[in-house]
């Protein structure tokens, strides 16, 4: 056979050469596979392909052998390759492409300036809505909520965890690192390069999900009596935390591409704030997803007017379609990075992560070693097991295909029934909307909760939640009850309300 090239690099032991045919095939086995050994087939794959990497005998960018040329000069089967090319992905070895095939993914970044140049009868308070979130299950129906249905989450890989975890033994810990368990900040650090975000691992903080996130930055950002600008409408807990604060939140209005941008800066002009938080991907409650062009405004705005930004991207791993970030424009200069494991994984497997400059990162982890000493290492160490199981990219799939149709659906009935819709992202988990028999979403809210549907009435995620709102936060996982339907069409039918 004539060979179309040879990859061979001198390494202990002699040279190891990876030889391939002009028409791609592999000639030849990239290292040994003994089928008798204890050592499953899969397990020998990824040894022997992670080995390779280490010693840059594959290097970042290279093009592995496919599938079938793989189980072909190996003598295995398909389904044992497949198996471990899907298990070295989610260790971050491998990368997957649509339609090329499988590459040795990079390490790191280490050129930023690249990327800048590719990319630069209920009472409806927040603290109802608060303390319904963890009585949820007393509602039976709850298309307001903000989280997966069970069903919908990565329960087999977290049990797979737990398992290995358990029958492996593990060391007490002690309180762990600080900052979170090192390996998995390792991970964050390389996925992040496949969002355009150059962060090494001591630029990351595990925390106790997003939540906790956000309040630390909070807690080092924030004064009492500072105006602190959000999205208007916007996360709801924030709001809550930053008024405990003492703060005083100031919206900067949604529009379906983005920001207001006018009202931006006049409020910038006018406030002076220190900080913004904002949520630029797959907004809750809109759903909305901020333009390019628009997030490279507001960062010139933000260096304008010296304002710092915390970026909460807690829907990243949901979206159908790779976008830009405010921290990938940034490079986390003066953007605070904040997403989380904990929704689409387990939302009591309490993971959830930022990165920022590391010397902020070690102000944040004082932080939090003030509040709770350190997060647990347990969880952790399960989050690490389960993120880097075979199966964990064909579970973000499966989720990112189910709220794609859930998105479709719901839409049409809303639509249907005579709502409007905000804006169609046809992914995340959210949908805003309002109907023009409805000029309080807080009434028909009261009345659903008599027939035990939880919605999510608009005035909740705005600034003044005290207001009047006919928008509803519709959650697409949790529509799927013709009975939610029925009620609004049997409400919204007549007269206005």
């Amino acid at each position: 056979m004539v060979r179309g090239f040879a990859q061979c690099h001198g390494r202990r032991g002699g040279p190891l050469c990876i030889a391939f045919a002009p028409d791609g095939s592999q000639d030849g086995p990239m290292f040994p596979i003994d089928p008798q050994s204890a050592t499953p087939l899969v397990a020998q794959i990824v040894g022997g392909v992670t080995r390779l990497v280490d010693e840059q005998t594959l290097r970042p960018g290279m093009k592995m052998p496919s599938i079938r040329q793989f189980a072909h000069s190996h003598h295995v089967s398909l389904f044992t390759v497949a198996e471990a090319y899907d298990r070295l992905v989610a260790q971050g070895l491998l990368i997957s492409r649509p339609n090329a095939g499988f590459y040795v993914r990079r390490r790191s970044l280490t050129q930023p300036g690249d990327v800048l140049a590719r990319t630069r009868h209920h009472d409806f308070d927040s603290n109802w809505y608060l303390r319904s979130i963890f009585e949820s299950h007393a509602k039976e129906m709850r298309p307001g909520c903000g989280w997966f249905p069970a069903a919908w989450l990565f329960n087999e890989g977290l049990n797979r965890g737990l398992r290995r975890l358990a029958g492996g033994g593990m060391e007490s810990p002690g309180y762990g690192d600080p900052k979170g368990h090192r390996p998995l900040r390792k991970l964050v650090s390389e996925a992040l390069v496949d969002r355009e975000i150059a962060a090494d691992t001591d630029q990351v903080l595990m925390t106790q999900g997003s939540s906790q996130a956000l309040d630390l930055a909070a807690r080092r950002l924030v004064r009492a009596g500072d105006v602190v600008l959000v999205d208007e409408p916007g996360y709801a807990n924030l709001m809550y935390a930053l008024r405990f604060l003492g703060a005083r939140p100031v919206g900067v209005p949604r529009t379906p591409t983005g920001y207001d941008l006018q009202a931006l800066e006049r409020a910038l002009a006018e406030h002076r704030p220190k900080v913004m938080f904002t949520q630029p991907r797959l907004h809750s409650p809109t759903g909305s997803v901020a333009q390019t062009a628009q997030l490279y405004r507001l960062l010139q705005l933000a260096e304008k007017h010296d304002v710092l930004i915390v970026e909460n991207d807690i829907y990243a791993e949901v979206d159908t379609e790779p976008r830009a970030t405010l921290a990938s424009l940034d490079q986390i200069s003066r953007v605070i990075y904040i997403s989380s494991f904990s929704k689409t994984v387990s939302p009591n497997l309490r993971v959830g992560y930022l990165a920022a400059p590391a010397d902020l990162v070690d102000e944040l982890a004082q932080l939090k070693m003030i509040a709770g000493l350190t997060s647990s290492e347990i969880g952790e160490r399960i989050a690490y097991e389960a993120v880097t199981d075979a199966r964990w990219r064909r579970h973000l799939k499966s989720v990112r295909d189910r709220l794609a149709q859930a998105h479709e659906q719901v839409g049409d009935r809303l639509v249907g029934l005579g709502f409007e819709l905000f804006a169609e992202p046809k992914a995340g988990l959210f949908l805003w909307a309002r109907h023009p028999h409805c000029a309080d979403s807080r009434r028909l809210s009261a009345l659903a909760a008599e027939h035990g549907i939880l919605m999510g009435p608009g005035h909740l995620f705005h600034c003044d939640q005290e207001g009047v709102s006919p928008w509803m936060r519709f959650n697409v996982a949790f529509c799927d009850d013709d009975r939610i339907f029925a009620f609004l069409a049997g409400q919204l039918s007549e007269t206005p309300r």
